[in-house]
C-alpha cells in the first residue's frame, strides 16, 4: 500500500525533548513507522539521547542538552524519520481470555442499547477482533489497540469514573484497551481479563509489547475465577500463539 503520510514533522518538547510526529491522527502505518524508528534509534544509538517513548503517531525522543541540543539532534532525527524504517519481521502474537458482562463488564448492555444490537453481539464482534497493540502508557501495562470494528466505535463515557478494575477490557472512540491495574477511566467496560500486562515480581514484568497482535476469546466466571487465581501467583495466562 502506497504511504499516504504527510512528512514527518519535528516538534520542540521543553528543553530537552524532542516529538517526531508522523500523524495527527491516529494510523497504523504511522504507528509502524513511530516503532520502526523507535527500534532504529536503539540499534543505532545518536550519543546524548537519554530516553524514547513511542506513541500511537509520534516518537517523544529525550535528550541531555549537555550533550546534544535541539539544533544538533532535530536534523539528525528527521533523516532517519524521513529515510526508509525497516518494519517489524516478526509480530508476537496472544490470545487472551476475557469475561464478559455483568460485574466484570457493567456497561455492556447499555453499550449495546446505544448501538441498538445485544450484549452477545457486543462481546462477539469485540472477541471477533485482530488487534495491534499500539503504545502502552497512562499507567503500567495499560495497552491501547487499534483495529476496533467500525460498528463497535463510539464516543467516550460523558462521566469518566473514579475508579474501575484492574483487568478491565474497556471500548473508547475508536479503541479497545487492556487495563491492567484499577484506576480511573472514562471508557465502556465490556468485561475483565485475568491476564497481568504487568506485574512487578514477574518475568517479564511486561507482557505486551507495541507491535504484538491480540485476540481475544470469551470465558464464563468460572473459568474466570480460576484463571484470576492462577495469574496473581504469577502465572502468564495470555497463550502465546506461533506465527
Amino acid at each position: 500500500m502506497a504511504d499516504t503520510l504527510p512528512p514527518p514533522r519535528l516538534l520542540p518538547s521543553g528543553d530537552s525533548a524532542i516529538t517526531v510526529e508522523f500523524s495527527r491522527t491516529i494510523d497504523d502505518t504511522a504507528n509502524r513507522k513511530v516503532l520502526a524508528l523507535d527500534r532504529a534509534l536503539s540499534a543505532a544509538p545518536i550519543a546524548g539521547i537519554t530516553e524514547t517513548v513511542p506513541t500511537y503517531r509520534s516518537l517523544l525522543v529525550h535528550y541531555d542538552p549537555l550533550v546534544i541540543d535541539y539544533d544538533a539532534l532535530g536534523p539528525q532525527l528527521l533523516v532517519r524519520a524521513s529515510g526508509p524504517l525497516a518494519l517489524e519481521a516478526t509480530t508476537r502474537r496472544w490470545r487472551i481470555p476475557v469475561c464478559y458482562g455483568g460485574e466484570n463488564g457493567i456497561d455492556l448492555e447499555d453499550v449495546a442499547k446505544a448501538l441498538s444490537t445485544t450484549p452477545d453481539d457486543i462481546a462477539a464482534r469485540h472477541a471477533a477482533g485482530r488487534y495491534r497493540v499500539a503504545m502502552i502508557g497512562f499507567t503500567p501495562g495499560w495497552s491501547y489497540l487499534s483495529g476496533l470494528d467500525k460498528f463497535l466505535h463510539m464516543s467516550r463515557r460523558e462521566s469518566p469514573r473514579l475508579l474501575t478494575p484492574a483487568g478491565t477490557i474497556a471500548i473508547g472512540g475508536i479503541q479497545t484497551g487492556i487495563q491492567c491495574l484499577a484506576g480511573p477511566s472514562g471508557w465502556h467496560l465490556l468485561g475483565r481479563t485475568p491476564v497481568r500486562t504487568y506485574q512487578l515480581h514477574r518475568q517479564p514484568t511486561f507482557l505486551l509489547e507495541p507491535g504484538d497482535e491480540v485476540t481475544f476469546y470469551a470465558v464464563d466466571i468460572k473459568m474466570f475465577t480460576e484463571q484470576e487465581r492462577a495469574a496473581a501467583a504469577g502465572e502468564i495466562i495470555a497463550e502465546r500463539i506461533a506465527a
